[in-house]
């Protein structure tokens, strides 16, 4: 391309060659647009990651804020109540072992005894006894057992070989007394007699008392 420039004196001309202009490039080489597309990509991962690591971190708040917490109420509240079931086992063990301790020492007192000492014998056993239970056992000695006793010389030997427990609550307890009693009657020869029976004690004022004597 060549311009004309007209100037100094009239009627000179002055030709001046122009080097060729360049067309402006409008399109990029393959691997620019690699490496655009990577560099894309790789914002895109940057945002990724970081967008990651927020909920990483916002999940790792909630386990330390709220779940832990949770957990370590409930595992107190389980310890809490093995020790509790703990106590409750030992002490319904040791309500057991008296019960059965006392009902196998009255059911001896209640069924043994002399012609001689009779009456002092049952009648210190009513002590052992509570409500009508006792009244009923009262008034078999007084008007059977003592009267033929001694009328007949009748001598009655209790003995516990074995018993279990099987109910026990704080003011209740069941168990079952395995009885062997021996009786003799004047000169005649003695006479073993097994039997079982249930024996219902009830918690009187700290004490255990019989209420009922059922034999079986």
């Amino acid at each position: 391309m060549s311009t004309t420039v007209r100037g100094g004196r009239s009627g000179d001309t002055v030709h001046e060659e122009t080097a060729p202009v360049a067309a402006p490039t409008t399109s990029e080489t393959p691997q620019d647009d690699e490496e655009s597309a990577d560099g894309a990509s790789d914002a895109i991962g940057v945002k990724t990651a970081g967008k990651q690591r927020n909920t990483d971190g916002r999940w790792s708040r909630v386990i330390v804020f709220a779940v832990i917490p949770v957990l370590a109420m409930a595992l107190a509240a389980v310890a809490g109540y093995l020790k509790w079931q703990d106590a409750s086992i030992r002490e319904s063990d040791s309500w057991a072992a008296q019960s059965v301790r006392v009902a196998t020492e009255d059911t001896i007192a209640m069924l043994s005894y002399h012609p001689e000492t009779v009456d002092k014998e049952l009648t210190t056993a009513r002590d052992r006894m509570t409500g009508n239970f006792r009244d009923a056992y009262l008034r078999l000695i007084n008007e059977v057992v003592i009267p033929g006793a001694k009328q007949k010389r009748v001598t009655a030997v209790a003995t516990v070989p074995a018993a279990a427990s099987v109910s026990v609550t704080e003011n209740r307890a069941v168990v079952m007394v395995f009885v062997n009693q021996t009786t003799t009657i004047g000169n005649d020869p003695p006479t073993d007699t097994v039997s079982t029976v249930r024996v219902t004690l009830d918690k009187v004022n700290e004490r255990w008392l019989v209420s009922q004597f059922q034999p079986i």
